[in-house]
């Protein structure tokens, strides 16, 4: 990874999990981790789906049982790699010409522990928003609390 990239953000965490389980929490369990209030539509947040596999859809079910995209899955090479496209723009809302790519790593680090290092990048096609936008993603409400998230779930904590 290229962390001198302005352009992107990374975040890199250690879970207690096996590297099939990890992977599988990520994407199939999606909604046991996904942060309530990380959602784009008008009701509360009832379900987070990410379908498992490559041209799947990545996307919120409200309590109303509103759906809205939030984008769809690029790459799907269980249990190394996921590339998404994150299709939310500046305001918090689905857009079908943006695409920026949120890229997750799996990486064994003995029989019980794996590395998920995730990478949002092309933020730049965000265009004047796209510093502001950034900071979000580093905020402790971005991709790090999110990782966090993932690890209890992942760890049953």
């Amino acid at each position: 990874m290229n962390h001198a990239n302005v352009q992107s953000v990374q975040k890199t965490i250690v879970v207690n999990a096996p590297l099939a389980r990890a992977f599988k929490v990520f994407t199939e369990g999606l909604d046991k981790w996904w942060p309530r209030s990380h959602k784009i539509g008008q009701a509360a947040l009832q379900r987070a789906v990410l379908e498992p596999r490559a041209g799947g859809r990545w996307y919120e079910v409200g309590e109303d049982g509103a759906q809205c995209e939030w984008g769809k899955v690029l790459v799907y090479e269980p249990p190394h790699r996921l590339v998404l496209a994150w299709q939310i723009n500046a305001l918090w809302q689905f857009d079908g010409t943006l695409v920026t790519e949120v890229e997750v790593k799996f990486i064994a680090e003995g029989e019980k522990r794996t590395r998920v290092e995730l990478e949002h990048r092309n933020l730049e096609r965000f265009g004047a928003h796209a510093a502001e936008i950034r900071k979000t993603f580093e905020s402790e409400q971005g991709w790090g609390g999110i990782l966090e998230g993932f690890s209890r779930a992942v760890t049953g904590v």
